[in-house]
């Protein structure tokens, strides 16, 4: 027996009295093993503690059973719900997540997406702001499977798994428009295709479905900080806004106490829609009206994705869009 703490597939071997490759014929589910075989394997697996190395059987099988999650941010509530919808599914595929965060730096997206090449994932769900085309590139480099979560692909080139956030941008509209003229949008970086093309151009098609104008001066960015949101407060009120639809929680948090900090009124002097519909709406008073998207879904279906992409089963879709709706809260009337 090993002398180290280390049971090896060698000491099942040779205590069950069977060759390692019935081993881990046993330990991978093989059918190929006879039944009394397979018992006397797994009694003693059990009674020497034996846990194989996933490393090691990824070796053999080129496989690592782990899949790399990159996220954006993980304190932001919206993008732990989408990693805990990935996290459950992966682990009913018996897949182990390594989650490592791009903290919204560019340079670090790309350092981070080569350590999970490097550790040699068998599957990568990205979740970010935007797609640079060092990632692009990068990603085109590699065969290891990719899935998107929550972002979007305008070259249609990535699997993904969004809701229709251009609809949903005049949605918010449509409602905020029962009662304004002048609706501000306060977006993040309009340098992310979800804020600068998508959710922009749905703003711009609720105004003109609502005969609205569009004015350059009622778009406003920021980073997606509770801090902008509140900083911005006076600068919409300047802008002669008294409506918004915002492109974040945190970011809708802090334009709501900016707001009450110079006077004004939610929802009777000003209405408010945000869009993720995370746990930050229900943090404030009054409670944020938000577009309604079933995000823990998102997270879910990508990972489900993957799995169909790493096991070259064909996929049906390789967009999938999922339905949205409006919470209707405190911020609106």
């Amino acid at each position: 027996m090993n002398t180290d703490d280390t049971i090896t597939i060698y000491d099942v071997a040779r205590e069950a009295g069977v060759s390692m490759a019935t081993v881990s014929r046993v330990v991978n589910g093989n059918k190929n093993v006879k039944e009394n075989t397979r018992k006397k394997v797994l009694e003693v697996i059990d009674r020497l503690d034996y846990r194989p190395n996933a490393v090691a059987r990824g070796l053999a099988s080129k496989k690592t059973t782990t899949v790399g999650v990159v996220i954006p941010n993980i304190a932001n509530a919206y993008f732990s719900i989408l990693a805990k919808g990935i996290d459950d599914i992966a682990t009913m595929y018996k897949y182990n997540i390594v989650l490592a965060s791009s903290d919204e730096d560019d340079d670090k997206e790309v350092n981070v997406i080569n350590t999970l090449f490097a550790k040699q994932v068998d599957g990568i769900i990205f979740m970010g702001h935007h797609l640079t085309e060092k990632i692009r590139a990068e990603f085109s480099r590699s065969r290891t499977p990719i899935v998107l979560a929550g972002t979007v692909d305008l070259e249609h080139q990535l699997p993904s798994v969004n809701i229709d956030y251009k609809l949903a941008a005049q949605n918010a509209v449509d409602l905020l428009a029962k009662n304004h003229e002048k609706i501000a949008f306060v977006s993040g970086p309009l340098i992310d295709d979800i804020n600068g093309k998508v959710r922009l151009s749905g703003y711009k098609e609720g105004l003109k479905n609502n005969k609205l104008s569009f004015k350059e001066g009622l778009v406003f960015e920021a980073q997606y900080k509770y801090q902008e949101g509140y900083n911005l407060a006076q600068r919409v009120i300047n802008s002669g806004a008294t409506a918004a639809y915002v492109a974040e929680d945190e970011l809708a948090a802090g334009l709501l106490n900016g707001l009450f900090a110079a006077g004004k009124k939610v929802p009777d002097d000003f209405e408010i829609v945000t869009s993720d519909d995370s746990a930050i709406t229900s943090y404030t008073r009054p409670n944020l009206t938000s577009i309604s998207q079933p995000v823990y879904d998102l997270g879910a279906v990508a990972m489900r994705m993957l799995t169909k992409i790493m096991n070259k089963e064909d996929l049906e879709e390789k967009e999938i869009v999922l339905n949205h709706g409006i919470n209707e809260r405190g911020t609106t009337k």
